[in-house]
């Protein structure tokens, strides 16, 4: 399988409701019926939306509203087919659809280029010269000669020298058309996790096939990045958009943070600075998840340790709004990553928030161009 596809994601609160069940459950009921390739469940560990109410586990009352992140992907027809249910159940929260190439390893990731005649990127694969974003989908117990597979993952995107790879546990979702939902009591072997990963396209391409080899059902997804800044260093800032594409819809970034929960700012977490200072700022919303496995640079991969008196597992912070407002959130972002930290930029083809009965923006995404 080497597939264009569409992701779909879905940002909301936890205790947000779509008629009489929670959105949540909404959400993956439809991905479920549906029988995507893939779909993933996150719980976050803070973030705000357009309303501005900061979630966070740091506090009893509010980490009973968590935010969550809900992604489905699969064929263009096949998601399309899905969007204006996920509207219609998430309302009240925030809505993207991205391009990708869906992968299973078993063929190389090269015939994933997608480039005009002059060799610049054109498509959602990686053009040459370009970095790029590899989403592996696993299952929780999934093993590989007895490691668990997102450790043995991301130790190997570590040793062929890929910038970052964070691990996020899942808490439902699909895997092949089949729903595997957390139970309370229950080995919970097949419930969906993902590992992310950040790199050159070059060195992504080649790692493909290893990861077809080591695991046994593989399923990837792989976009195109920009990398700006890595371990402290600026390497370019986010591309400067305009606000509209040439058929005048409006166009988004997103910046994602990869982090770690030891690493700090000012005595806090450098992810919770930078929501912080982002809300104060009036962002228009940041989600950040916990991971439990990853690297960035060259920090070997780690997590949490027994008898660690700090947390250690990675951190990733997602930051989406219009070009002129996420130029002004990297500034702030470049800041609090002096030091440590990977950042990566995306453009956003099609996007739907709402607060309040407002709607932000819109969800058509334009047929991809031969």
């Amino acid at each position: 399988m080497n597939a264009d596809c569409l992701k779909l994601t879905s940002y909301f609160g936890e205790r947000h409701r779509a008629g009489g069940a929670f959105v949540a459950d909404a959400l993956l009921d439809l991905y479920g019926r549906s029988e995507m390739a893939a779909s993933i469940l996150l719980r976050g560990t803070e973030g705000f939306g357009l309303r501005q109410q900061l979630r966070t586990d740091r506090s009893l009352t509010l980490s009973e509203d968590l935010p969550l992140v809900a992604v489905a992907v699969d064929t263009r027809p096949r998601i399309e087919a899905v969007v204006e249910q996920t509207l219609q159940l998430n309302s009240p929260g925030l809505v993207t659809l991205e391009r990708a190439i869906l992968l299973d390893g078993t063929d190389s990731a090269d015939s994933a280029d997608s480039t005009d005649g002059a060799g610049r990127g054109a498509g959602p694969g990686p053009g040459p010269g370009d970095s790029a974003k590899l989403t592996v989908y696993l299952g929780r117990q999934e093993r590989v000669y007895r490691v668990p597979a997102f450790a043995a993952v991301c130790d190997l995107l570590y040793r062929r020298g890929i910038a970052g790879a964070t691990a996020l546990l899942g808490v439902d979702g699909t895997s092949r058309g089949t729903r595997q939902r957390a139970r309370f009591f229950g080995r919970n072997a097949d419930v969906p996790m993902m590992v992310i990963a950040v790199g050159s396209g070059e060195r992504i391409r080649r790692v493909v096939p290893e990861l077809g080899g080591l695991l046994h059902d593989p399923l990837l997804t792989l976009e195109r990045v920009s990398v700006c800044k890595r371990d402290g260093h600026l390497l370019a800032a986010p591309e400067a958009l305009p606000g509209t594409d040439e058929h005048g819809r409006a166009l988004w970034q997103k910046l994602m943070i990869y982090t770690s929960e030891a690493t700090q700012h000012q005595g806090q977490p450098i992810h919770r600075a930078i929501t912080r200072r982002l809300r104060a700022a009036g962002l228009s919303g940041v989600t950040t998840l916990r991971g439990v496995w990853g690297f960035h640079g060259d920090h070997r991969p780690h997590g949490d340790r027994v008898l660690s008196a700090a947390r250690r597992v990675p951190a990733v912070t997602i930051v989406i709004d219009s070009p002129a407002r996420t130029a002004a959130a990297f500034a702030i972002v470049d800041e609090l990553t002096a030091e440590r930290g990977l950042v990566t930029a995306e453009t956003i083809p099609a996007m739907r928030a709402a607060a309040e009965g407002r709607q932000k923006g819109g969800l058509r995404l334009a047929a991809r161009r031969p």
